[in-house]
């Protein structure tokens, strides 16, 4: 009997043309795919053969999944997450039964929504002596035990890093609460972005100030499958030049440029650090 396996495929934000080759070369000769209905976008089936049989996860549990890789060992199957699998994707407890149980697996990376959102904002999210670092986390809420204690929102603002904060837009008063509240060094006038179902048809996209977030995202009227990112990141008039670039920056690959000129001077080939 041939030896199968299960690939974690992320099937990106929405839109169809950003999966991944590889995500879908995979779908192209799988036998098995167990796809959320509610997050993925339909057409991306239409690269399976006419035989692939599929399921949709929208009403399973992890038993149901699990009984599927078990009772299909010999099958190429494909567990087709929305964005990335590695970010709130559930996949860990999944691939714990998978080495408990010797199945073969692997992981195909998918475009994130935090990084459509930034591309659809037009604005990056590690901007010199502005932001170095990008906060990924989530508002405690029905899976609240989930939370470490140590991850409290406004403990996490603290820095005034780039925050992402996925499915939380449900609770936009206790959203825009923590946001503000101390040790966050957020205030009022902090400017923040709410991305609703990047890169779909229906993708909508509104920014404001974290004073107004809560009337925001009620004005949007919604509460699933949106995004908000915070962060002087999305209000900085003056960027800051980076290092790379400076024409009197060296690194690996090139030298200073000649005083008064701005020209890059590549490193000869024998001087390249290996």
């Amino acid at each position: 009997m041939s030896k199968g396996i299960v690939s974690f495929v992320g099937a990106g934000p929405g839109a169809e043309d950003l999966m991944t080759l590889r995500g879908i070369r995979k779908l192209e000769i799988c036998d098995i795919v167990i796809w959320a209905s509610s997050l993925v976008p339909e057409s991306l089936l239409n690269y399976c053969k006419s035989s692939t049989l599929i399921f949709d996860s929208a009403t399973m549990t992890l038993e149901d999944v699990l009984n599927i890789y078990d009772e299909n060992r010999d099958k190429i199957i494909v567990r087709l997450h929305s964005g990335d699998p590695s970010i709130y994707g559930a996949i860990e407890e999944q691939m714990v039964w998978l080495k408990d149980n010797d199945v073969d697996f692997e992981i195909i990376p998918g475009v994130t929504s935090l990084s459509a959102a930034s591309a659809i904002l037009k604005t990056e999210l590690t901007i010199p002596r502005v932001s170095q670092s990008v906060i990924v986390t989530r508002l405690a809420s029905r899976t609240k035990t989930s939370m470490p204690a140590s991850e409290h929102l406004p403990s996490l603002c603290a820095s005034g890093a780039t925050v992402a904060v996925f499915l939380s837009a449900s609770r936009p008063n206790a959203l825009q609460e923590a946001l503000l509240t101390p040790p966050s060094k957020f205030n009022e006038e902090t400017h923040c972005a709410v991305i609703y179902r990047a890169t779909w048809p229906d993708e909508a996209v509104v920014r404001c100030e974290i004073k107004n977030l809560a009337k925001t995202i009620r004005s949007m009227k919604v509460s699933k499958t949106v995004l908000v990112i915070v962060g002087d990141v999305l209000n900085t008039k003056e960027v800051p030049r980076s290092h790379l670039y400076l024409p009197e920056f060296q690194h690996s690959f090139r030298s200073k440029s000649k005083k008064g000129s701005s020209k890059g001077i590549a490193k000869p080939a024998s001087k390249l650090k290996t």
